[in-house]
């Protein structure tokens, strides 16, 4: 893990100094994003508009025989990455921006839940981990802030983004949502310390889920930390390329 960091950070210095990017190659590479990003986190929660689908509904168009849910958590989604965009230089982390990024993300698919901790208890289909009892889930989410603001200062910053997710995930504070909500606060501390956004792609899905469960499970995040570096080098990777 610690050559992979090495070699990220090798990356990113390489393209720090390139800075500023050329403005049409980063309009480029936002709309790509903007829309990769949308739908392989869409589609590891089982949204089933393909990538030129979602690439029409992001342009405003309905894709006939396609749910309006499925058309929410586009829009909503793309919502929400706008927002993760404009406060990735304001305060530090916390429970405030949390529950916007969600309400953002359920807003107009489930209204009551939107931007609110559970108030019942869930189990996560197909993994090992149960999420804490709902009455735990505000201290949960105050150790989570604690943690954050202290102890994942001192990791690397793709290892804290890496941890955030995973936590917040543990935690499953909110009904629905959660995966959506963790993957855009992954990306806002990546974004925060001048990484680009990382995609998990749907394709590794299953790879995703087993080291998530390992985390939460075992309290080892190596697998989970891995699986994320080796994103943020592919999207260094692709920035490099076009530049």
């Amino acid at each position: 893990m610690r050559d992979l960091l090495k070699k990220i950070d090798e990356k990113k210095i390489l393209l720090d100094s390139k800075r500023p990017l050329p403005t049409y190659t980063v309009k480029s590479i936002r709309e790509n994003l903007l829309l990769e990003w949308t739908y392989n986190s869409n589609a590891i929660e089982g949204n089933t508009l393909t990538l030129q689908e979602t690439k029409v509904v992001l342009e405003g168009i309905t894709i006939g025989g396609k749910t309006l849910r499925e058309h929410l958590e586009v829009i909503n989604h793309k919502e929400a990455i706008l927002y993760v965009e404009e406060i990735v230089n304001s305060e530090k982390l916390n429970e405030w921006q949390i529950k916007n990024i969600h309400r953002l993300v359920l807003k107009g698919i489930s209204d009551e839940y939107a931007g609110v901790y559970r108030n019942q208890n869930v189990i996560i289909s197909g993994a090992q981990h149960t999420p804490p009892d709902f009455m735990v889930v505000p201290d949960e989410m105050k150790a989570l802030i604690y943690w954050y603001e202290n102890e994942a200062q001192k990791l690397h910053p793709v290892e804290r983004a890496a941890q955030l997710h995973g936590i917040f995930v543990g935690v499953h504070p909110f009904v629905d949502g959660n995966g959506r909500t963790a993957r855009l606060l992954m990306n806002l501390e990546l974004m925060k310390s001048g990484y680009p956004a990382t995609i998990i792609r749907a394709e590794n899905r299953l790879e995703y889920y087993n080291a998530l469960d390992k985390a939460h499970t075992t309290n080892d995040y190596s697998d989970f930390s891995k699986l994320v570096a080796y994103e943020v080098e592919k999207s260094l990777d692709m920035y490099l390329k076009l530049i």
